[in-house]
């Protein structure tokens, strides 16, 4: 097993996909939540030196279906830290490539309102299947959801206050109109010695078992541009 990735033989056989899955979402067909675990790296929990993220994607009883790995350029981790550009590759427990994200280097100011943050998602690769976009607010983290042309179909609202201390930070995932919460991704409490030392985090996202597919993978992108804009720390 290179990476945390491997063959896992209790995780139930591929359903059919329809005609308008991605290859390899196919797994997101009858998933109603995700949990996502980031790997600890010791060299940046010991030195402080920003490393790759790495994270697994398990579903609800913790059945790994997804590794993640960040691409990014060396000096840019070193000058820019969270705020840096970068690609994240997912494959599936055979080490096919199913998805990518891209994030370019944007501001990250909340009084620069012309340059937000976004994230593209490819399924298969080079495949654009939706994007995260941010939308300016002074005090909270919004985002919207869009489909592969680019039209907004969800929005995210987080809370004012992202301090973490034996709680969960919730980003709601709402309808269009903003009047129905749909869903949520959540920043969980990993532990005092892991909060405090390191940057490790622990997500959750909770979504409607029905939601497109591509839509569930945009928001697994949403869930890792959070924990870049917003938990992405040096270990102290």
């Amino acid at each position: 097993m290179e990476g945390g990735r491997g063959l896992h033989p209790l995780l139930p056989p591929l359903p059919p996909p329809p005609l308008n899955c991605p290859p390899g979402l196919e797994y997101l067909l009858e998933v109603d939540r995700l949990l996502i675990h980031q790997q600890l790296e010791l060299v940046e929990a010991v030195l402080g030196f920003e490393m790759s993220n790495k994270y697994e994607v398990k579903n609800k009883i913790g059945q790994q279906i997804y590794f993640a790995t960040e691409i990014s350029n060396f000096c840019c981790k070193l000058l820019c830290g969270p705020r840096r550009s970068f690609k994240i590759n997912i494959v599936d427990n055979m080490g096919t490539a199913v998805i990518r994200m891209r994030r370019p280097k944007r501001c990250t100011s909340c009084w620069c309102p012309c340059c937000l943050q976004k994230l593209e998602v490819q399924a298969p690769p080079g495949e654009p299947i939706g994007y995260v976009a941010q939308v300016w607010h002074p005090c909270l983290p919004k985002f919207v959801i869009q489909d592969e042309n680019k039209n907004a179909v969800l929005k995210i609202h987080g809370p004012c206050c992202l301090t973490s201390c034996g709680r969960s930070i919730n980003f709601k995932i709402k309808n269009l109109s903003g009047s129905q919460t749909i869903g949520k991704i959540a920043k969980n409490w990993s532990g005092f010695l892991t909060e405090v030392l390191t940057d490790v985090d622990n997500f959750e996202i909770n979504f409607p078992m029905t939601l497109d597919v591509k839509i569930k993978a945009t928001l697994l992108g949403a869930c890792f541009l959070i924990d870049f804009m917003y938990f992405e720390t040096s270990p102290r």
